[in-house]
């Protein structure tokens, strides 16, 4: 029983996150390190726990998972997504629950590229009429 274990990929902006579940009692570490030593933020760690809270199962899987690019706030969205993804391979009848909430769809809002001419994405350069 204690073998078993439930893996998933979740992605948000650049971030990809490979998220693994197995029976525990509630540790989550993120690329090796204790989940309030990586997220030093309050507002991430949230994030992280809204599907496990959701599911029901807080303090009863360890979760490990595996994260790399982006930003801190990209990387905590693709956790999120990897956790909720694993506990619907876990239990199926969770997926309704957290396809409510979003959990499980991928937020396909990217960086918009920086445009020749331009001084970013949108924004222009000053315009001088003379």
């Amino acid at each position: 029983m204690a073998d078993i274990q439930y893996n998933a990929t979740g992605r948000r902006k650049s971030s990809i996150a490979r998220v693994s579940i197995a029976p525990g009692n509630g540790r989550i570490i993120v690329n090796e390190k204790p989940v309030d030593t990586y997220f030093p933020r309050e507002t991430l760690r949230m994030i992280i726990r809204q599907p496990i809270e959701l599911a029901g199962i807080t303090g009863k899987f360890d979760i490990s998972a595996s994260v790399k690019g982006g930003g801190l706030s990209g990387q905590a969205g693709a956790v999120r997504h990897g956790i909720a993804r694993a506990i619907v391979n876990m239990d199926s009848d969770l997926r309704l629950r957290l396809k409510k909430e979003g959990f499980l769809t991928r937020d396909p809002r990217e960086k918009e590229r920086k445009k020749y001419g331009q001084k970013g994405a949108r924004k222009r350069f000053q315009f001088s009429k003379r």
